[in-house]
């Protein structure tokens, strides 16, 4: 299937074509999170991007390929943000997009020309192993955190979500990017088809036997819990006394824990003894302990913190968690100093929120002692938050967020969606409330329990909660699959400096 240049299509013969060919081969895999939610489609949606990289006609056109469809893919997942960012989200694009230009480096090596079929099964651990190293990067905090894993779009697939109690998001990541390289090199070079095929029962095999045989969660019994969605109210006086009325209305249902969303008060019940003593009245009111989440300075303070607060029928029970992880832009600017003209151009935090220090399990008393593991909206993104809430104890995930800014858009549901993969990740419970929707319950294997709170409804749901027992196999081994990536770049550059130094020739292209 290969091409000479003046047999290419006129678009790939374009520099220009070719570029938009290449964004728009990135941006094909955002199809398959929600809310489309083609889940199916992740696992041939890489291969027009690394047909069109292999075919580049030099390395540094490959680096520009992948560089283009990286922006392409990041502008796609992201593109709900567009509203707030204006123009911004193009520049943010492109920064992260050059993330994947190495990546297009190590396609074009592997795929490009005539690979043998030692090269074929090479790429069908490198590429994705790349892939991965790309992921890893720029799911660090400041780059903006782990938005968009590819791996998460498999978050409604039972037996994606069994992989993923063994090793991860990682690890679901790892195994789409091999599916889609092994048909990229069953399109583009017939010749490598046994590699290939045999890839392809690699991975066939590998979740399969994930799904037989990987162990599961004991179950623990069941706490009832509510969630308490208040909708778009308006002011936060009216949300105030919205969420009220909700919680007033779980009364005598025997709930033992109501989650309300992020940024439900903007106001610190601890330094307003009013506000602290209404919510008490609450607790006492449904039986319940209540874990709200304050938009406020603390202790009178300067500077806000999003704080998860526990109050009990006595008022503030003293447990409580300030958000760690921010989201940049939105709640902080990186070197606002130097892109501090982000807030001119769109809806970019004009005050800084202050991070909290570290991560705290909670007691639930009016559930027998149920420890809970408190998340703050973009904290679900990342897989190392609730792993290490898991060692701690916590029998609970309980996430409150707020995704009002972007109502009528993917985010909500996307979101919301991620609650599956960490509650599948570490055999607990996960509970997603919010102020406006998708608010969400997942059981320990990732199964969702109960209705889902969709962004047109105020209302109070209550769920019958399974806990579970049991330490999964990516709490108890944490990583290993990005190590086992690394490791497996690191011997290839290793193989190929020892064959440079020897002066044997690469392996001949045709």
């Amino acid at each position: 299937m290969d091409r000479s240049p003046g047999r290419r299509a006129w678009w790939l013969r374009s520099p220009w074509g070719r570029a938009a060919a290449a964004a728009f081969a990135g941006a094909l895999p955002a199809l398959a999170f929600p809310a489309p939610s083609w889940w199916w489609l992740a696992y041939a949606a890489l291969v027009p991007w690394l047909l069109l990289v292999r075919s580049a006609p030099t390395y540094g056109r490959a680096a520009l390929d992948g560089w283009l469809g990286g922006a392409g893919f990041i502008l796609a997942v992201h593109h709900w943000l567009l509203p707030s960012l204006h123009v911004f989200i193009l520049v943010l694009a492109l920064l992260l997009g050059a993330l994947w230009a190495p990546w297009g480096l190590l396609v074009r090596a592997l795929l490009g020309g005539a690979p043998g079929a030692g090269r074929g099964a090479a790429a069908l651990v490198l590429v994705p192993s790349g892939w991965l190293m790309v992921e890893l990067v720029r799911s660090w905090e400041y780059l903006g955190g782990p938005w968009g894993l590819l791996g998460a779009s498999q978050w409604q697939l039972p037996p994606a979500l069994r992989l993923a109690s063994v090793g991860g998001v990682w690890l679901v990541s790892l195994l789409i990017v091999a599916v889609n390289t092994a048909l990229a090199e069953l399109l583009a070079r017939p010749a490598v088809r046994l590699p290939a095929v045999a890839g392809l029962l690699v991975c066939a095999l590998g979740a399969t036997a994930a799904w037989y045989w990987a162990p599961v969660p004991r179950p623990a019994g069941t706490v009832r819990i509510a969630v308490v969605q208040p909708g778009l109210t308006g002011t936060p006086t009216e949300r105030l006394a919205r969420s009220e009325a909700l919680t007033r209305s779980l009364a005598g249902r025997g709930v033992r824990l109501v989650v309300w969303g992020e940024s439900s008060l903007y106001r610190d019940p601890v330094d307003r003894p009013d506000l602290a003593a209404r919510l008490a009245a609450l607790s006492r009111r449904t039986g319940a302990e209540l874990l709200i989440n304050a938009d406020a300075p603390r202790n009178g303070g300067p500077g806000i913190y999003k704080s998860a607060v526990l109050i009990g029928p006595d008022g503030p029970t003293g447990d409580r968690y300030a958000k760690m992880r921010l989201v940049p832009f939105g709640e902080y600017i990186p070197l606002r100093s130097v892109l501090g003209w982000a807030t001119k151009v769109g809806k970019a935090a004009t005050t800084d929120r202050i991070r909290g220090a570290h991560q705290v399990v909670m007691p639930v008393a009016a559930a027998h002692g149920l420890r809970i593991g408190p998340l703050v909206c973009f904290e679900t993104a990342f897989p190392d938050m609730s792993r290490h809430l898991t060692r701690d104890g916590a029998q609970v995930l309980v996430a409150q967020s707020s995704t009002s800014t972007f109502q009528g858009s993917w985010a909500p549901l996307q979101h919301a969606s991620l609650g599956a993969l960490r509650a599948a990740e570490t055999w607990r419970p996960m509970v997603h409330a919010t102020l406006t929707g998708v608010s969400a319950v997942y059981g320990p294997r990732g199964e969702r329990i109960g209705e889902q709170l969709g962004t047109d409804r105020s209302a109070a749901a209550v769920y019958d909660l399974p806990l579970a027992e049991g330490t999964s196999p990516y709490v108890r081994y944490g990583d290993w699959a990005v190590y086992t990536a690394v490791g497996a770049l690191v011997l290839a550059g290793a193989y190929a400096g020892v064959r440079a130094l020897s002066g044997r020739p690469a392996p001949a292209r045709r």
